[in-house]
């Protein structure tokens, strides 16, 4: 005969503003549900999954029979989600373990769905009874994480299966020797996240009594930070089976254990109740199974550049190669006319540059042609346009302009030259033929 003693606990934690775990200790059947999908549909979730399972498993408290009470409870949750627009989503996690006799002999019937835990604590070590139906976890199992990894990992909380949110779940089975001296931990994850294993240990190994351990586990979480509510149910094998001490507490898997088989492998049809996995809370399998391939090369020490990133580099370098042509092209073609300003002899001589007065950005105005015409050559009207520079469009535009102003100033300053007039001859004629006089005017 198996004698258990329990004690449980919870806590609201110090973020949440309610407590959507949910706790059971009865006489043969312990259990903890952390409900999700907001405020009211985390508590209905786990309330309503903890009431399925306790009379599906009262109709039929065997191994088999608990693993089918958890399918009971999922399609408790599932058809309640659907009774209301604002429980549609809701879920929750569900481990559990009831003592129950299977052909003449005490045996503990474990099963989970979700990331709450069922540990075992044999002769002061710590085993983690249950694997995390988590995508991190996932990773874990398949080598692309390690466990240390996986603990801080930012899809950590990313469940593969939870009750209610699916019509179908997979439930996991073990059954296990009651063995006297034996300790079971029941907790949601709101523990775990706060407590590592040397400090469940601790408390385990310390406190005899099962309640008050549960209350020290769940106040030790809460001091070291509370982020989620906290829920622990602690049970002890009082009267059970000796330990024999031929084979470790947790590696006697073909003794005390049987396990879910690895994947791939079939399984007995007693043990498991086969339904397919749900993908809950995963978006979809394509962002899936890019969170794997970017874990894959993050754990290989890789890292490779992808498509989209290459085509981002291209875009980038396009635009800003774009934008440089742009600023180029803006100054190069453009010409101004303007005083040389080296200071030197030639300092008042009107010079061709390309480019911007006064320059653009980096670019510098290029000196082009020397036109040969000073300010002396610049009429008045002209000579504070040339002083600040005159910008044209081209070169061709710019020789105009000086070939303007040169114009302007010849046909003003040109002269007119005045000649003094031919001398004149005056000729007198007297009567007689013999006489002539010649008289020269005046100049």
């Amino acid at each position: 005969m198996t004698v258990l003693r329990s004690g449980s606990a919870t806590d609201v934690g110090l973020v949440r503003s309610s407590n959507q775990d949910l706790a059971l200790e009865g006489t043969n059947l312990f259990a903890v549900a952390d409900g999700m999908g907001g405020h009211a549909g985390g508590e209905v979730a786990s309330r309503v999954a903890i009431d399925a399972l306790t009379a599906a498993f009262g109709r039929q408290p065997t191994g088999k029979g608990l693993a089918e009470a958890v399918t009971s409870a999922n399609d408790a949750v599932w058809q309640r989600s659907l009774e209301s627009t604002e429980l549609r989503g809701m879920g929750t996690t569900l481990t559990a373990v009831a003592l129950v006799d299977e052909g003449g002999r005490d045996t503990l019937a474990l099963v989970n769905v979700g990331d709450s835990r069922s540990y075992r604590f044999h002769d002061r070590e710590l085993t983690q009874v249950t694997n995390d139906h988590s995508l991190a976890e996932e990773m874990v199992l398949t080598g692309e994480l390690t466990p240390a990894e996986a603990m801080v990992h930012p899809h950590r909380h990313i469940l593969t299966r939870a009750l209610g949110v699916s019509p179908e779940v997979n439930v996991d089975l073990w059954r296990i020797r009651p063995t006297r001296g034996d300790r079971f931990l029941l907790c949601s994850d709101g523990l775990t996240n706060e407590l590592g294993d040397a400090q469940i240990v601790e408390i385990l190994s310390t406190i005899t009594d099962p309640q008050e351990a549960a209350d020290l586990l769940v106040k030790a979480a809460r001091t070291h930070g509370g982020s989620d509510n906290i829920t622990a149910v602690v049970v002890d094998v009082v009267i059970g089976e000796e330990d024999s001490g031929s084979t470790p507490a947790v590696a006697a898997a073909s003794a005390d254990f049987v396990p879910v088989p690895p994947p791939g492998a079939k399984e007995p049809e007693a043990d498991r109740v086969p339904v397919p996995v749900p993908e809950a809370k995963v978006p979809n399998r394509r962002e899936r199974r890019r969170a794997k391939r970017r874990e894959r090369r993050r754990a290989r020490g890789r890292r490779l550049i992808t498509f989209r990133t290459f085509l981002f580099i291209i875009l980038f370098v396009a635009i800003v190669g774009g934008a440089l042509y742009a600023v180029r092209w803006y100054d190069t073609n453009s010409y101004f006319v303007a005083l040389n300003p080296d200071g030197t002899a030639n300092g008042n001589e009107l010079i061709i540059y390309q480019g911007r007065i006064g320059g653009f950005l980096w670019f510098h105005p290029r000196e082009v042609q020397r036109t040969g015409l000073t300010m002396a050559d610049v009429d008045g009207p002209y000579v504070a346009s040339v002083q600040a520079g005159v910008q044209e469009s081209s070169l061709k535009a710019a020789q105009n302009y000086v070939t303007g102003l040169r114009s302007d100033y010849y046909a003003t300053h040109s002269t007119t030259v005045t000649l003094p007039p031919p001398p004149t001859t005056t000729t007198t004629t007297v009567p007689s033929a013999s006489t002539t006089t010649t008289t020269q005017a005046p100049g």
